[in-house]
């Protein structure tokens, strides 16, 4: 008699663009090498637990991922790149230079910090969950916030104004999409199994897109009273052809933000592949 096989614990925020690629998945809706078990929390509760490799597979912010290449490989299927999806710098009103003034941002292994701290080094900080970042700014606590997900669609509504839009910044910089989360495997994990997530995810989103009416109840579920505009605006800002799959200009990207995170002496260097290979 066989046992059955345990399921793998597949990690992954509540945001829309996250339940999107994975409602099928999870869902069975696609073959897996291995089953998988969902595990929703917010990213920086996800970037902490990689850390200490609590997850076979996770979302992850590429900062962090910078931090964990010994234990993880990102796959090529499933992360957040893009052009005009950067992490934007609120306040309520103009300010100038941002180098001296405290700005909340929603944690230190984000890549929306790593972003910040490139292009002003003396920005003071301090870390709020990212649903408190615009609050905050709004009762006057900090001098700006540093906002991420479905915040850039809502920030106007809490009387904030727009001061930097740090994809607009690093696209300016090095003209290539921006870099900002991740699918990570346990880089101990047999390379067929690793290949099988990754052709998994990948089939997970298509089938998405093939039916895309029917992951909405999974998105509502975990879009926090989200409205169904500002879902479908998350989904069509985050998911797009890198998703599927980072490809050639998508790893570039990648390359030159660990490159520039070595320089400034974030994370160390590091020899090993960032993708799992390809079959």
């Amino acid at each position: 008699m066989t046992s059955a096989i345990s399921p793998l614990d597949l990690g992954y925020s509540f945001c829309p663009n996250d339940t999107f690629i994975f409602y099928a998945l999870h869902a069975g809706r696609v073959a897996s090498p291995l089953p998988v078990r969902e595990v929703l929390e917010d990213v920086q509760t996800l970037n902490e637990w990689a850390r200490v490799g609590r997850l076979p597979v996770t979302k992850i912010s590429y900062r962090a991922y910078f931090d964990v290449m010994e234990q993880y490989v990102a796959l090529r299927a499933g992360g957040a790149l893009g052009r005009g999806v950067g992490p934007l710098v609120v306040a309520r009103e103009e300010l100038g230079d941002l180098n001296g003034r405290l700005v909340a941002s929603p944690g230190a292994q984000t890549t929306a910090e790593l972003l910040l701290r490139l292009a002003y080094p003396d920005v003071r900080l301090t870390h709020l969950r990212y649903d408190e970042v615009m609050p905050a700014v709004a009762r006057g606590e900090v001098d700006a916030g540093l906002i991420i997900h479905e915040s850039r669609f809502t920030y106007a509504e809490h009387g904030l104004v727009k001061l930097l839009d740090l994809g607009a910044w690093w696209e300016g910089e090095t003209g290539l999409p921006l870099p900002l989360g991740a699918i990570l495997v346990r880089r101990d994990l047999p390379l067929d199994i690793q290949r099988g997530l990754n052709a998994a995810v990948r089939a997970s989103l298509e089938y998405a897109y093939k039916h895309p009416a029917e992951p909405m109840d999974y998105i509502r579920q975990h879009a926090l009273e989200m409205s169904d505009d500002v879902m479908r605006a998350h989904i069509d800002l985050y998911v797009n052809a890198f998703s599927l799959d980072v490809g050639g200009e998508g790893e570039r990207a990648v390359r030159e933000l660990h490159r520039r995170a070595v320089g400034m002496g974030a994370v160390p260097p590091s020899d090993l592949p960032l993708f799992v290979e390809r079959a």
